[in-house]
């Protein structure tokens, strides 16, 4: 009799749980409603990322990683997703779920988009499309074009736009289903922080029209980065960052916090600045609570970079008579110059040249291209060779494949060989991976396809990224008899490959003399990885590879 009694008493409470979850969620609705006054007045995004929005829906910010739950019904839930970008603020995306409960999901976002669900005042519900990050040192894209025009259908999959990064022009994928409903960044668009709104994409087609005149709220513009002071409430504050700005950051020496002398950075930025030989007491932070993170230091050492060569301002009556064109910094262009900069104020470098004879080389050569005519394949240049030549002394130095860094030296097993190709757009260094292991056949095939790809402007990132060692060749192409080449960081050598030439060279007799051609090579070493007996000792390495060409073939 008492088992019964339990049984049917716990059964009374089940069927009454329906209304509890249903007078709880018309509570959080009242509590939401009441709370806006006080949510309007928090100056910057909360450590959850509540924003300002609509009443009657949701609004989002990509700049400053907001998100308002502000409109929940007791017949449905809400729920709030966090989609994390490589950059230090966030985004965020709400959607509708029917669900008798509330919860934050966590959702990791795909690379090469970076997006926000949101329903501001007077639009439908829309995507926010912002500029993605197509590479590891990308913070800023130019649209290229775009493939796609407004109103057209999207499929997942499809491309949008190609998109310049620092290295390369990308393709950008869409990766939903929808109607491209505005393109806020159209052709030709440059400067585009990576986070920045550049395109709102809709679900229904009936929408599209509603984004006709559609710019983008306050809320996702950028913000100017706020200047750090001593905390003094126990909520931590966000630092905005600045998307939309292209100027970069003038870092000013900070006033100490109220901690004292002690300087707040992240463990990332104390090892850029310590690379950079950069002191932490010049950079301001705009991290939380004034903390210096990566950005600080990178924005610094661009704007110290963009100072230090600036030469003298030339007297405005003369420069007006000149006839001359300015040309805009292409993405190559910024990141090559900021590159080398760095290589040569950082990296010491030492050089050592070698005269090589290719009698043998060009003999070999011949023969192999008779093979390749005969069989349908390509011709093998002089560079293919000394890129297999150079491939398999890095294997028997392996000192020399390697990089440095501040508590090791990391020597590498793969030898990924970068070759330098000069295009009307820039320098690019495509990489030829595993040179040692692959045919002379093989290496030629890689090469002009990848210099193809590289003047069409079409590489991707994993068509230049991993190499070890890098071959600059100016002899063959241009006749340049011996030149120095600088480090690509942050591999510790680069081979300068000079021209061919022709010299009289003592014969077996004192009255005999014979002609020879030789080729001048210069190896660029950083001396922190590479001291100059090992320099020395792949030079002789490469040099046995070129002068017996065989050799290579076992």
């Amino acid at each position: 009799m008492t088992c019964g009694a339990r049984i049917f008493h716990y059964s009374k409470k089940l069927r009454q749980t329906h209304n509890i979850l249903r007078d709880r969620a018309i509570s959080i609705r009242w509590i939401t409603s009441d709370a806006r006054p006080l949510i309007d007045k928090i100056d910057g995004p909360s450590p959850i990322g509540i924003g300002h929005g609509d009443r009657n829906g949701f609004s989002t910010s990509s700049s400053r990683g907001r998100f308002t739950p502000s409109h929940l019904s007791a017949n449905g839930a809400t729920v709030i997703s966090a989609m994390g970008t490589n950059k230090s603020n966030a985004l965020w995306t709400a959607r509708k779920v029917h669900a008798p409960v509330v919860g934050l999901l966590c959702n990791s976002q795909p690379q090469n988009s970076i997006r926000s669900f949101s329903t501001d005042s007077g639009v439908p519900p829309h995507q926010e499309i912002g500029m993605p990050s197509l590479s590891p040192t990308m913070t800023e894209g130019n649209i290229a074009r775009w493939l796609k025009k407004e109103g057209d259908k999207v499929s997942p999959g499809e491309v949008l736009c190609e998109v310049e990064t620092d290295k390369a022009t990308v393709e950008m994928e869409c990766m939903e289903e929808g109607y491209l409903a505005k393109i806020l960044r159209g052709d030709g668009s440059s400067g585009i922080k990576v986070g920045e709104i550049i395109a709102i994409t809709v679900e229904e087609e009936e929408d599209v029209a509603k984004f006709k005149d559609y710019t983008p709220s306050a809320s996702d513009a950028a913000p100017a980065p706020k200047a750090p002071s001593a905390p003094t409430q126990t909520k931590p504050e966000v630092a905005e960052v600045p998307v939309t700005s292209p100027e970069p950051k003038v870092s000013t020496p900070s006033a100490p916090s109220s901690a004292g002398n002690r300087i707040f950075a992240s463990p990332l930025a104390r090892k850029l600045a310590e690379d950079n030989n950069v002191s932490l007491s010049n950079i301001k932070g705009t991290g939380p609570d004034g903390r210096i993170v990566k950005a600080d230091i990178e924005d610094y050492l661009a704007s110290r970079g963009k100072e230090v060569p600036q030469a003298p301002k030339a007297d405005t009556t003369i420069s007006a008579a000149l006839d001359y064109t300015d040309i805009p910094h292409t993405q190559i262009r910024k990141v090559t110059a900021l590159r080398l900069l760095q290589s040569k104020q950082t990296i010491p470098h030492y050089y050592l040249t070698v005269d090589t004879c290719v009698d043998k080389l060009m003999e070999l050569r011949s023969q192999l291209n008779s093979l390749q005519e005969a069989s349908g394949g390509k011709r093998i240049s002089v560079n293919d060779l000394v890129i297999k030549a150079a491939a398999l002394a890095l294997r028997k130095v392996p000192q020399c494949n390697s990089s440095w860094t501040n508590d090791y030296i990391r020597q590498y097993h793969n030898v990924n060989i970068n070759v330098a190709v000069q295009t009307d757009n820039g320098l690019y260094v495509p990489v030829i991976k595993d040179a040692d292991k692959k045919g002379l056949s093989k290496i030629s095939d890689e090469v002009k396809h990848l210099a193809q790809k590289a003047k069409e402007n079409s590489l991707k990132p994993e068509d230049y990224e991993g190499g070890t060692f890098t071959v600059s060749n100016l002899g063959g192409p241009f006749g340049i008899k011996q030149f120095c080449a600088i480090i690509n960081p942050p591999q510790s050598g680069i081979l300068a490959v000079g021209s061919a030439e022709k010299r009289v060279i003592p014969g077996g007799g004192p009255d005999q003399y014979k002609f020879a051609s030789f080729m001048s090579v210069t190896l660029s070493c950083d001396h922190r990885v590479i001291d100059g007996a090992i320099g020395a000792e792949w030079l002789k390495a490469f040099k046995g590879y070129i002068e017996n060409p065989e050799s290579m073939l076992l």
